[in-house]
C-alpha cells in the first residue's frame, strides 16, 4: 500500500512541472486523493461491501469533484491532473502510467450491456475535456486530443483528435493531412442530416399526394 502510494506521488512530480514537495502533492492534489480513496473503495468493493465501497467513492467525489466507481480496475502510477469533472464508469479499465486531465469522461453510451465502459492501455493520454464512450479499446502509447469524443477502438502508438475521434498519426507517421481546420464539425454534420430527413419526408408527402 505505502509502496504504492510512493509510486503515485512520484508519477505526479515527474509529469507535473507545478508540483514543488511530495508533502504538498499528498495533502493537496485532488487527483491523487481521487485515486487514493478508490483503491480504498476498491478494495471494499472487490470483498463484496458494496455500500462501504459506494460511500467511500461519493465521499471521494464531493471532496475532490473526481467520480471513480469503485469497481474500475486502475493499473499503477495512474495521474489525473487537475481532475474536476472527470467522471469514470463501472466497467472501466484503465492500464499503467496512464494520465488523464480535466472534463475526461470515460463513459457509456446507454446501448451496451455488461462491459460498457472503455479499456486504457498502458501510457495513455487523454486530454482535457474528451469523451471516450463504449466498450472500445484504446491501445498502448496512445494520445487523445483536447476535446475528442472516441467512440471506436483506437489502435497502439496513435493519435486521435476531433468529433468524431479520427486517427491523425500512427507509429509516429501522420496517415493524413487533416489539421484543426479539417476536423469534422458535429454541428454541421447534424444539421446536414436533418436537411437530408426533411427532403426524404417532402418526397414521401408528395408520393401520397
Amino acid at each position: 500500500m505505502f509502496k504504492q502510494l510512493r509510486e503515485d506521488i512520484a508519477c505526479v512530480k515527474s509529469r507535473d512541472p507545478a508540483a514543488r514537495s511530495a508533502l504538498e502533492i499528498y495533502l493537496l492534489y485532488p487527483g491523487l486523493k481521487a485515486i487514493r480513496l478508490h483503491r480504498l473503495a476498491n478494495w471494499f468493493y472487490v470483498h463484496n461491501m458494496f455500500f462501504m465501497a459506494r460511500w467511500i467513492s461519493q465521499r471521494a467525489s464531493k471532496k475532490t469533484g473526481i467520480e471513480i466507481h469503485p469497481a474500475v480496475k486502475i493499473g499503477k502510477r495512474f495521474f489525473i491532473d487537475h481532475g474536476t469533472g472527470v467522471v469514470i464508469g463501472e466497467t472501466a479499465e484503465i492500464g499503467d502510467d496512464v494520465t488523464i486531465y480535466q472534463g475526461v469522461t470515460l463513459g457509456g453510451t446507454g446501448k451496451d450491456t455488461g462491459k460498457r465502459h472503455p479499456t486504457i492501455g498502458n501510457n495513455v493520454m487523454v486530454g482535457a475535456g474528451a469523451k471516450v464512450l463504449g466498450p472500445l479499446v484504446i491501445g498502448d502509447n496512445s494520445r487523445i486530443a483536447a476535446g475528442a469524443v472516441v467512440l471506436h477502438d483506437i489502435p497502439a502508438n496513435s493519435t486521435a483528435v476531433g468529433v468524431p475521434a479520427m486517427v491523425v498519426k500512427k507509429d509516429g507517421i501522420r496517415v493524413d493531412d487533416l489539421n484543426q481546420v479539417d476536423i469534422p464539425d458535429p454541428v454541421a454534420q447534424e444539421i446536414s442530416r436533418l436537411e437530408n430527413e426533411i427532403i426524404m419526408l417532402k418526397k414521401q408527402l408528395n408520393k401520397e399526394d
